[in-house]
This record gives structure tokens, C-alpha cells and sequence, in this order.
């Protein structure tokens, strides 16, 4: 693993391009395996699969949304619908390149081209520390919830009901 590495990638750049405007500093660590599904990561990194954050896009009616939920919890998509009271349907590949500038098992929580909707699963509240993708395959970012919260300007939303 190492920290802060030289020739970041434009979308790790982003992310941390956006912290710094919220006056945020954080670091980008890379592995040298990747960190694309929240097991890789959470193996990774030496830490609980409920501590990953899964930056999930979903196609709100026709707005792009984000939605990051603990790596041990699932989304139900009825009641996404139900809360929005749209239709909901997951992002295409191409979508989620399109919304966020990145490919699925790199997109972060934030710095994407376009601010999105976003909400938060309370449940990253039981960590001190989550970690989300930070743009690529292979590299991540360790925040607090209240930062991932405020970075994202996102709602948290409780999952269980």
C-alpha cells in the first residue's frame, strides 16, 4: 500500500481536489490488487466488509442519483421508489461513466464533473472511519461518516426502515 502516490489519475485528483475546496485534506491509497468490490477492498485494507462504502448510481425517473451504502448492507430499490416516489431503476455502465467520470468498482462519493443527489446509509455511522473508492480499481480513501456526509452534501438515509 502506499500513500499519496506521484501521477495521481485525473479522478483521484477530483476527489481530492474537492475535500481540499471543503477544506478537507485527505489521503489516496493505492493496493496493489484491486479494491473493486467491497470483500476486495475490505481484505485490502485489513478492515470489517461494513466499513467499505459502495458508491452506487441509480437512475432516479431520469436523474442520476447517488446512493452509498455499507458494504454489508444491500439496497432495496422499492424503497428508493417509495422515498422518491419515482421510478428507480440501477445506472448503466455508460451512465455511470457519464454521471461520474468514472468506471463501476472506482466511483467515488464525490468530485464527479456534476454534483448528484446523494444519500448516505446511517449504518457507516457504526465506523470511526469508512473507506470509498477513490476514482480507480485499485485506490481508495479513508473519511469519517460526518465528512463523507458533508463532502456529499448527501442526506442520510436509514436503510432498515
Amino acid at each position: 500500500m502506499t500513500s499519496q502516490p506521484q501521477g495521481l489519475h485525473p479522478l483521484s485528483q477530483a476527489v481530492l481536489d474537492h475535500a481540499r475546496h471543503w477544506g478537507v485534506d485527505l489521503d489516496i491509497r493505492r493496493f496493489p490488487a484491486e479494491t473493486r468490490t467491497a470483500q476486495q477492498a475490505a481484505a485490502a485494507i485489513g478492515v470489517e466488509v461494513g466499513a467499505i462504502v459502495k458508491s452506487l448510481l441509480f437512475m432516479v425517473g431520469e436523474q442520476p442519483w447517488m446512493v452509498l451504502m455499507a458494504g454489508d448492507r444491500r439496497l432495496d430499490e422499492v424503497r428508493l421508489s417509495e422515498q422518491t416516489h419515482k421510478s428507480v431503476r440501477r445506472a448503466s455502465p455508460e451512465e455511470v461513466r457519464s454521471a461520474t467520470g468514472a468506471a463501476i468498482g472506482g466511483v467515488p462519493p464525490f468530485g464527479h464533473p456534476t454534483a448528484l443527489p446523494t444519500l448516505v446509509d446511517a449504518s457507516l455511522q457504526r465506523f470511526a472511519l469508512v473507506w470509498a473508492a477513490a476514482g480507480t480499481p485499485d485506490s481508495v480513501v479513508a473519511l469519517t461518516p460526518r465528512q463523507l456526509r458533508d463532502l456529499c452534501q448527501a442526506v442520510v438515509w436509514d436503510t432498515d426502515g
